[in-house]
């Protein structure tokens, strides 16, 4: 599609064409501009749409066509390191769901499943695509890797180190995904696995994959957990459990954890303590999300555990995002079959919004391994 020219835009200027181009120029970003960050405009109905709607009206104007990017990650990297995205006024949509969160609970034992129903289940053909041989869709350890494969392997390394695994110990998996922790751990260190999904898709996935180990992969919420295990590890559901279910969550993992053992968690973490959640990422991409802040893990967890180790490796989830989106655009004439136009510039999108956002460190990952009563002489942690 066409850029709208530079003389064209200069007749259209009006209010709300001033308002984005000044916002944006403090990021040194301009408007149909040579450099690869640059947005190319097609719609000129764009600006006063961003400005009434926020990073929904972004989002969802980039899916319908209005407005292209060479390099989205360059630009998001740029409009968080600039503050760009604070200076957006907040849309009624942004007020009412954040007024909702601190009054209801997003992520009830109903709600909970949606996340599950509305993107992990979407096609197990598109994530076997993008991701690795073992489906790692979380942060990969790029500390001596060169290809994903390999940063995804070295997580897994990490984590199964980390945790001090053993033959004959019980490890309990929150939000196994397709199981590829619980293959690896029950192939290389001897371990029977009991992983726990809220997606059917993975379910079946998961349990073609650990067929013949001793895994069992069950299609549960984690608040039914009860039975205790050597070990316990959480990568990439912590996101979706919800402030007013820490403290629940915390309980659980406490409740299902063996006096000696040791528990890691592995989540996305936000700068700053509040309710706020994108709301373009909200409607399409994880629904009822929210990223948890230092201050919220520490005091969800206090009661319960102590801290052994905290470790950000946040910058890495750069990387394998973008990895990821290598991956997917190599396999989208094949998924093009599957789905729309419109579904591969959300995907673009969103993969791009993210590294953006690991790259300007707006983001975090963190790995936190913590102990019921504290290990005797400390814990020498596997980096």
């Amino acid at each position: 599609m066409d850029s709208i020219s530079v003389d064209e835009l200069a007749q259209k200027k009006d209010r709300w064409y001033l308002i984005v181009e000044e916002m944006l120029a403090a990021a040194g970003i301009t408007i149909n501009g040579n450099n690869a960050f640059d947005l190319q405009v097609h719609n000129p109905g764009l600006f006063k749409r961003i400005l009434q709607e926020g990073s929904l009206g972004f989002g969802e104007s980039y899916m319908d066509g209005w407005w292209d990017c060479d390099r989205l990650d360059a630009l998001f990297t740029r409009i968080l390191h600039f503050g760009v995205d604070e200076r957006l006024p907040k849309s009624l949509t942004d007020i009412t769901r954040i007024a909702y969160a601190r009054l209801f609970n997003r992520q009830s034992r109903k709600r909970a499943w949606q996340v599950g129903k509305e993107h992990y289940d979407i096609g197990n053909d598109l994530f076997r695509a993008m991701l690795d041989p073992h489906m790692q869709y979380s942060c990969g350890y790029w500390k001596e890797a060169e290809t994903l494969e390999q940063a995804q392997l070295a997580k897994l390394k990490m984590i199964c180190e980390k945790l001090q695994l053993k033959p004959g110990m019980s490890l309990l998996d929150i939000g196994c995904g397709w199981g590829g922790l619980a293959q690896y751990a029950a192939e290389n260190y001897g371990v029977s696995v009991y992983g726990v999904t809220i997606s059917a898709e993975q379910q079946k996935l998961a349990q073609e994959r650990c067929q013949g180990l001793d895994v069992e992969i069950l299609l549960q919420d984690y608040r039914d957990l009860n039975r205790q295990f050597d070990r316990i590890v959480s990568v990439g559901m912590f996101e979706h459990v919800g402030p007013k279910n820490y403290d629940t969550y915390f309980s659980v993992a406490e409740r299902n954890l063996k006096p000696d053992g040791l528990f890691l968690l592995h989540t996305i973490g936000a700068n700053q303590t509040n309710l706020h959640v994108d709301a373009w990422i909200d409607k399409y991409i994880f629904p009822n999300g929210c990223l948890p802040s230092v201050r919220q893990i520490a005091e969800a967890s206090e009661k319960r555990f102590v801290m052994e180790d905290w470790h950000n490796i946040g910058a890495d989830y750069d990387r394998t995002l973008m990895a990821w989106y290598e991956n997917f655009k190599r396999a989208w004439p094949a998924l093009s079959e599957n789905y729309s136009e419109r579904f591969e510039r959300m995907f673009t999108y969103y993969l791009n919004a993210c590294a953006g956002a690991f790259r300007a460190r707006d983001i975090q990952l963190w790995q936190v391994l913590f102990s019921p009563k504290g290990v005797e002489g400390g814990v020498r942690v596997y980096r």
